[in-house]
This record gives C-alpha cells, structure tokens and sequence, in this order.
C-alpha cells in the first residue's frame, strides 16, 4: 500500500505524541513492505528526503511567522500536496487545523483521521475558539471515511455526539528494562530521592495544582518540572510563581529518551495532571518507565491505571501523598502497570492494529 501520514510536525521525534506514534509506525510499515510518506514541517530539524526508508515530504509551515494560524496554512499545503499524489491511504493525526480543508482532499485514498482528545475542552481556548474546534470535530467526522479513537471515552463520546463508530486503537510505548544512572549526576539527584512531572505547560494539566500541593507540603523532596515553560502565558506564570520555591526545580523541555527514561525510573513519586484527551502518551512512559503514578483523578486516567495508581482532585492531596507515599511500597502497583504496556500497549501490537485496520478500510472502500 501507498501511506501518507499527515497532521504532525514530522519525523524523527522532536515534539510530542503524535510524532513519536509516525515514527513508529511509519518506520514499521516500510519493514512490512509498505511505501510510506510522512509530512514534515518545513521548520523541522531533519531536513533530508527519507528516514529509516520513510518519504519525508517537507511542506512550507508558516507558524514562526503567523503563530497558531501557520498551522492552517501547513495543513493546507500537506492535504494539497496529498491530492497530487496516488495514495492508497491518508491517516490524519488530529483535526484541528485540517479539517477546513477536507474538500481539498483526493477522492481515491481511504480517508483515516485519529480525533484526538477533546480538544474544545481544554480551558486555554476562548469561548469563540472552543466553537470552532467543536465545528473543526464536526467537519472531521463527516469528511472521513473511517475513525480512530484513542480511548474507550473517545469511542463512546463519538458514537453519542455524532452517531458514528470508530476504532478503537491507543497508543503504545515500549516498557523500560534498564537506564544509566550516571545520568542523575547530570542533574544533581539521588535516586528515588525526588518526585516530578512532564507535561506541556497547560492549565488542563493541572500543573498549577499540583505545585501548589508541593509548596504547601512539609516534605523537603526535589520535585523536577519538565517541560518548556518560555513558549506560553501560562509557562511563564508558571515559572514566576514557583520558581522561588526551594524544592520545585524547572529543568525545561528534555528531549534526550534516554535521560528522560532514567529520571522517571529513579523518581521516587510520578505526578500526570492531564485532565483532557484520550489515552495520554506520556502516562504509558511512566508506566513503562517503572513510576508509581499519582494521577488527576478523570475516567480516562482510570481506564489505563485503574487500581494501580494514586489519584487527586485537589492541593491538599497532592500534599498529602507527598508527605505519606513511597515507592518501595507499592512494588506491585508498578509490576502491574509495566504489565499493562505489554499486554495492552506495546507499539508492536499497536502498529499491528493499525496495520490489520488499514487492510479493512481499504477493502470496504473498494468493495464500496
């Protein structure tokens, strides 16, 4: 099969969930004898033409210039691009600034979209922009030919907003059997010595909460915040309000796996605020990673870690798992949730289930 992937910001890896699920699964298909093509911005790093056997098409992206808006005009580039081209296959990666251009696309490919979390929930948009993500999903929706949803919640909020089924497909990592330790003496720690977070520097992942708990706790821990607090408002507020907190400790974005792997592995407490979306990738890492996971308290976070995490709706929780809870402890809970990646998660099975997918669609498409 010809697959184009569209909708990141391109391969290898250098941003976020989406990119790191093209990069995996595109590099899988071209080693089951699939031709692959992904979009990549034209602000990408990796300027070269293939990856690992993967057609890189670099599109003109604007966003350095237009802000948010350059998003639009790269989408519209890639979905123009796509209709010149004879593909078999588009998977689209989200919707938000793509789906406006769904007239764009080429008859002939099956037409696949990953919807994503819900992105008019997150508390960050205006009310006029909560409605037009509402529309963008709408628009989406009715466009594809077939839906993937990252979460049970997705599926099921689809099938009662649109009347619409969708696949169920989440999204992967790989468990952790071992990390450098050295790399601590890169940051100054001591295993299991401290408690963090990664996330992007959002409202709706609660990152603000859970600072407040660890100001207001009697423990003495380091806790690292990781995640690029200069490119937003909220990063920014971030920062100047806890910065001067003795234990709260902002090491930025990392991007280095390795020395992500290692932090997580050694942290003695993993807290994941997000609030919105489906099956968060950054929730599997830790799982993956060996953390004992303190998570907000939503339907979505109990679908992946049901029993074997801790939960919180306020500081004061957070506060109090702070000054009571041990790794050593809770052995079981992490063996669990590493089990969890294996039988649920892996991106082996992941990939897999695309794949399988994919040969569905297009066979329905044709006999249609």
């Amino acid at each position: 099969m010809r697959i184009a992937i569209l909708g990141s910001r391109g391969i290898p890896n250098y941003h976020g969930g989406f990119e790191q699920f093209a990069e995996n699964f595109s590099v899988y298909l071209v080693e089951n004898g699939h031709q692959v093509y992904v979009y990549n911005s034209s602000l990408h790093p990796y300027q070269n033409s293939t990856y690992k056997g993967v057609h890189i098409i670099h599109c003109r992206d604007l966003e350095n210039k237009l802000g948010t808006s350059g998003q639009f005009v790269y989408d519209f580039n890639c979905i123009r691009d796509s209709s010149h081209r004879n593909f078999d296959i588009i998977l689209q990666l989200g919707y938000t600034s793509s789906s406006v251009w769904h007239r764009f696309l080429p008859k002939k490919p099956a037409i696949i979209t990953n919807m994503d979390g819900l992105e008019w929930k997150r508390s960050k948009y205006s009310k006029a922009v909560k409605s037009f993500l509402k529309y963008a999903e709408k628009l989406a929706v009715q466009s594809s030919d077939y839906l993937i949803s990252d979460s049970i919640g997705i599926q099921n909020y689809i099938r009662q907003t649109y009347n619409q089924d969708s696949k169920y497909i989440a999204y992967g990592s790989t468990v952790i059997e071992e990390v450098d330790e050295t790399v601590l003496g890169h940051y100054g720690l001591e295993a299991y010595g401290y408690n963090m977070l990664i996330a992007r520097m959002e409202p709706e992942n609660n990152i603000e909460t859970v600072l407040d708990g660890v100001r207001d706790s009697e423990s003495s821990a380091a806790f690292l915040v990781i995640g690029n607090y200069t490119t937003n408002a909220f990063g920014k507020y971030i920062y100047q309000k806890f910065n001067a907190s003795e234990n709260i400790i902002f090491l930025g974005a990392i991007y280095n796996q390795e020395h992500l792997n290692a932090l997580r592995w050694y942290s003695n407490l993993y807290f994941h605020g997000h609030s919105v979306g489906g099956t968060n990738p950054s929730l599997l890492e830790a799982m993956a990673s060996g953390c004992l996971v303190v998570a907000h308290d939503n339907d979505f976070n109990r679908a992946v870690l049901h029993t074997d995490g801790f939960y919180f709706k306020n500081k004061n929780d957070i506060s109090s798992m702070l000054e009571t809870l041990s790794k050593k402890n809770h052995g079981e809970r992490i063996v669990n949730n590493k089990n969890k990646i294996k039988q649920h998660y892996s991106w082996e099975m992941i990939n897999r289930t695309y794949l399988n997918y994919f040969v569905e669609c297009l066979k329905t498409k044709s006999d249609n």
